[in-house]
């Protein structure tokens, strides 16, 4: 597939979503709910479980399967209320040391009126200025697409993990070619500028590993990730996650 189409393909509705890795990944998951603000934005799937034997905090953007599900999930695009939640979710973690794990699938977070008036772009910034003083490991798993701000709000983990047919991007292809040539038959073009599938952006130092569809062996991987991270002291921890972005472009 050249970069298009894999963008294409991490937007097939056959794709596992947040909930299926979840049901898939984490045993005795119990979902919480709203942001004690304004209310509860369903495409923000959140709560606490277990991945092998270690509690986490899991949050997951979840775009739905039918029609239906996907009206209910808002499409996976959050709401200022979804951050909230998400980030309120992160703090409970550090105060019971819990590993924070993010599944992250969305086009991009809500841009309607009512989600500005609400403060979306500080709802998004909150989320990453409190996540890169967190004082507990986060694993950050882009499952399909990387959308913009949306997906960027809970990628600022210690370690990024991409799905091999998976894209992160600071745009989308078709958004970028209609600024960049008023034409969106140019997505192509842009998509491979763009540099978001996974091998470029693990060349590019941007993400951490790239997995396969095996989920078995994600588990695995996921529960020796979170074992490491959690050997860290709680400064260690931060430096090293501050170290890590400041890296990114150089």
């Amino acid at each position: 597939m050249n970069d298009y189409e894999i963008v294409k393909n991490a937007r097939s509705e056959k794709r596992l979503t947040s909930v299926d890795y979840i049901k898939l990944l984490v045993k005795d998951f119990a979902e919480f709910h709203g942001d004690r603000l304004f209310g509860d934005d369903r495409a923000i799937v959140a709560g606490i479980g277990k991945i092998g034997d270690i509690p986490v905090t899991v949050i997951g953007i979840e775009k739905g399967k039918d029609t239906n599900d996907r009206i209910l999930h808002n499409f996976g695009s959050a709401m200022p209320e979804g951050y909230r939640k998400a980030l309120r979710l992160m703090k409970q973690a550090e105060k019971f040391d819990r590993p924070v794990v993010c599944f992250v699938d969305t086009a991009g977070a809500y841009p309607g009126i009512d989600a500005e008036e609400r403060g979306q772009g500080r709802a998004i910034a909150d989320c990453l200025f409190e996540m890169s003083n967190l004082k507990t490991p986060v694993l950050s798993l882009v499952i399909g697409e990387g959308g913009s701000g949306g997906a960027l709000a809970l990628c600022h983990g210690d370690e990024i993990w991409m799905e091999e047919d998976a894209y992160f991007s600071v745009v989308s292809p078709e958004s970028c070619a209609n600024i960049l040539w008023k034409n969106v038959e140019k997505a192509d073009v842009a998509a491979k500028a763009l540099c978001l599938t996974a091998p470029k952006l693990y060349e590019l130092g941007l993400i951490d590993r790239i997995f396969s569809a095996d989920k078995k062996k994600l588990k695995n991987e996921i529960v020796n990730c979170l074992q490491n991270l959690m050997e860290l002291s709680k400064e260690e921890l931060v430096d090293r996650r501050y170290e890590k972005f400041r890296k990114v472009g150089y």
